[in-house]
């Protein structure tokens, strides 16, 4: 584990050393802000604009031609490809399409079948959305669906069924290991879904050496692709063709303008596109994945834990609980702390250019993500954070006062 900067001297330092500093000029971030909430919605790098203005003019300039001579008709299998490379995947083993929810219900409904047993498992701290789905799900299916304690998957696999399971939690930013889930898994009939959205575009995801066979995960976080920008399903070549879709649309028929009254599913992940897809967001979201073309997945990893290292290191000075794991290996790309007056603190903040979240009922957050952010930035953040609760200055009315978002 690298130590972490003792200083703001060197965290300046770090920044002149860090491989990753040219990615730092893709972003247009509006000067003296520190945004540590890319965990939670990425800022758009000049190539997504770039990409997304193009498809504007194309679909100006061509119309419906575009779908041929822009090549939209492959973009959401092109985009695809592209995240398959940054989670350890191969081509035509992810399609983007969809968001997360409807992704995790359709690998979940196609998997139950596959599965020694018919029955759904989610750990009680996993994100909300994912624990609804699963009840969700078991309500139309008729399956069972066990709620597990937090960390219990690796345990209950031993039951057979379908997991639900996030590489990365979204509270605690605990990682999971993904290998001996699956070793574990697959000595006992079950199959795991991996909710990714915290971990692509910061962990050095290796899915098929670790023996991964389905997962979803959003592209708005590390991957800057804009808010509400389509998910990714990933399934891989060992169970991909024997997966049925509960969402047959036509654009995962093997030949969508063959116009047939029978559903025959293409190849691999692709088999799990339902309708038209969102041809603007999907040019937006290849472009940003344009800012992590050539980018070491290891040091982009290494630069997120080294920043969430140096948090942890001035939130203890702080006196602070640590909600995420100290141990940089057992980490993703965003620390988690407790503070009792949370949410005006994450206000007091924002109004000293510093942005974070907040999660009911005191978990304060700060997102890592490497292309973007500087050590000096991080540890000025932190530096506010300390004024703020030594001088109290958080406790205004106007820091209180609810938004809808948090």
């Amino acid at each position: 584990m690298t130590r972490p900067p003792a200083s703001r001297a060197e965290a300046i330092d770090r920044d002149r050393a860090d491989p990753l500093a040219a990615q730092h000029a893709l972003f247009d971030l509006p000067e003296g802000l520190a945004y540590l909430v890319g965990h939670s919605l990425g800022p758009p790098p000049r190539t997504a604009g770039t990409r997304l203005r193009a498809a504007q003019e194309d679909w100006q300039t061509g119309l419906v031609r575009s779908w041929n001579s822009a090549g939209w008709i492959d973009l959401a299998s092109r985009a695809g490809d592209q995240i398959a490379a940054l989670i350890g995947a191969g081509p035509g083993e992810v399609i983007v399409a969809d968001s997360v929810s409807v992704n995790l219900f359709k690998l979940a409904a196609a998997a139950l079948p596959l599965a020694r047993t018919y029955v759904l498992f989610v750990e009680e701290d996993e994100f909300p959305t994912d624990q609804y789905i699963a009840a969700g799900l078991g309500d139309l299916s008729g399956a069972e669906v066990r709620s597990l304690p937090p960390g219990g998957t690796f345990e209950a696999l031993k039951a057979g069924g379908v997991y639900l399971k996030s590489a990365v939690n979204y509270r605690s930013s605990d990682v999971a290991d993904m290998a001996a889930h699956e070793h574990e898994a697959r000595r006992h009939g079950a199959l795991i879904l991996w909710d990714l959205s915290h971990a692509t575009g910061v962990l050095d995801l290796k899915l098929t050496a670790a023996g991964a066979l389905l997962a979803a995960g959003c592209t708005y976080k590390y991957l800057n692709g804009g808010p509400g920008a389509p998910a990714f399903a990933y399934a891989g070549p060992e169970i991909s063709n024997r997966l049925r879709t509960p969402l047959p649309g036509w654009m995962g028929h093997a030949a969508p303008f063959a116009f047939d009254a029978a559903y025959v599913p293409r190849d691999g992940a692709a088999r799990f596109a339902s309708g038209t897809p969102p041809i603007l967001s999907l040019a937006a979201l290849s472009g940003a994945l344009d800012a992590l073309n050539g980018v070491p997945l290891g040091a982009l990893q290494a630069k997120a834990r080294g920043l969430g290292a140096l948090a942890i290191a001035r939130a203890q000075a702080m006196g602070l609980e640590i909600l995420s794991p100290l141990e940089d290996a057992r980490r993703g790309g965003h620390v988690s702390v407790r503070i009792a007056q949370g949410y005006p603190v994450v206000q007091a903040l924002a109004a000293r250019g510093v942005m974070a979240d907040f999660r009911a009922p005191d978990t304060v957050r700060f997102g890592f993500s490497p292309l973007f952010l500087r050590h000096e930035t991080v540890w000025d953040a932190l530096d506010a954070l300390a004024d703020i609760l030594a001088s109290g200055s958080w406790d205004q009315p106007q820091f209180h006062a609810r938004a809808k978002v948090t």
